[in-house]
């Protein structure tokens, strides 16, 4: 059955970033599943031949090295892990290749890491390599850099959930489709049969995050938690997405024609820019500054820059230019943008009026902390502010 709203959605996808889960990629007993990956590009095909721009973000990276290796059990240490997922690699990307040269086509390998995204310069050249592939009719397959990306050091994303999210945004992709094997999201335990799939969700709030029921078993990295803020990350920007089961046949097709398959999830407000959507969601605060009421209001309300006479508090060690978060007088993130002044700065002038500042710091380059326009403002259910800032 079709559904209005879902085929204006589809009819508004000129790029789709699908996102394959590694339960959809692999057999029960870990090994990855060629045929599965060749039904998969089939559908991907007709997606191409339609006229859109499809990018790949997949998992199975471990699976495949596994099976490579004839391993039965995922390792547990870190060394290990990585060095499995990058056999694997090797082995996930031929075969996505060697299916879609049955149509003429190419895969393009994409190995990301977090800190490619979150700075700013590295994060516009990852984007212009994607679209430089996508021009060539080639199909990126992306995938974290397991191989170099440590979780101590901070520069994982954590699941590939997040990081297709990361990359609907950075291309401004209408649509993202999450693949698992689930049939989307429930009302209740997914386990019992009085549970239903929920076909729309209108705001990834409180009471839908509470639905998520995250089973972390065997290879998958997931759950149904780590969707759910990918959609809450891609919707808040400005995008649609659509949780359904892979493991279905023909379910990207079913999709594509409008029909009611999985959860589709609607885009919030507006569509912000390529700028905003780094601040708000990719990079990484350096710092926090902590305000008061006045400061709050000004901003969250009536789109102004911050003050340093609005600052109660500075955290962090930062430099000019870096991301920092904005802390309202309770101490919870409502904004976040880049800095005119240094920590050490700021500790100074913090409490100042601006015709003040050069009598403290010598000088005053600026008038403004963080300028309005290097703002992003988050409204308190979580999602971005598409009226101001």
């Amino acid at each position: 059955m079709t559904d209005l709203l879902r085929q204006e959605v589809v009819a508004s996808a000129h790029t789709v970033v699908i996102k394959l889960g590694t339960r959809v990629l692999t057999q029960p007993d870990g090994t990855l599943d060629r045929d599965r990956i060749g039904l998969l590009v089939d559908d991907l095909h007709e997606l191409l031949t339609s006229g859109r721009r499809v990018i790949v973000v997949s998992s199975g990276a471990v699976g495949a090295g596994m099976s490579q290796l004839g391993l039965q059990q995922r390792p547990r240490d870190l060394a290990t892990l990585q060095a499995v997922a990058a056999i694997g690699q090797a082995k996930l990307i031929e075969a996505y290749d060697g299916h879609l040269r049955r149509y003429g086509r190419h895969a393009a390998q994409v190995l990301l890491t977090a800190d490619d995204l979150r700075h700013r310069s590295r994060y516009l050249n990852v984007r212009n390599t994607l679209l430089t592939l996508l021009q060539m009719g080639t199909v990126p397959i992306i995938n974290e850099n397991d191989t170099v990306a440590v979780e101590e050091l901070q520069t994982t994303f954590g699941d590939n959930d997040r990081l297709a999210a990361l990359v609907t945004n950075l291309l401004r992709a209408p649509l993202m489709i999450i693949l698992s094997d689930v049939d989307g999201l429930f009302d209740g335990d997914p386990q019992l049969a009085s549970s239903k799939v929920i076909p729309t969700v209108t705001h990834v709030d409180e009471s839908i995050m509470a639905l998520a029921r995250d089973h972390k078993t065997g290879l998958s990295k997931g759950g149904m938690a780590s969707k759910l803020r990918a959609a809450q990350i891609t919707t808040a920007a400005g995008e649609n997405v659509i949780i359904a089961s892979g493991r279905r046949p023909d379910t990207i097709r079913q999709i594509m024609q409008g029909q009611a398959s999985g959860t589709l999830f609607l885009a919030q407000g507006k569509s912000l820019t390529p700028r905003k959507r780094w601040l708000g969601f990719t990079t990484q605060p350096r710092g926090s500054l902590v305000v008061d009421r006045g400061a709050h209001r000004a901003i969250q309300q009536q789109g102004r820059s911050l003050l340093a006479i609005g600052i109660v508090a500075t955290e962090g060690d930062f430099a000019k230019g870096d991301v920092v978060a904005l802390l309202d007088p309770e101490r919870k993130e409502f904004a976040r943008g880049l800095t005119n002044y240094t920590a050490a700065e700021l500790r100074r002038i913090q409490g100042v009026k601006s015709d003040q500042i050069a009598g403290v710091l010598g000088q005053r380059p600026y008038e403004e902390v963080v300028h309005r326009d290097n703002m992003l403002v988050i409204v308190p259910d979580g999602s971005p502010s598409t009226s101001h800032g």
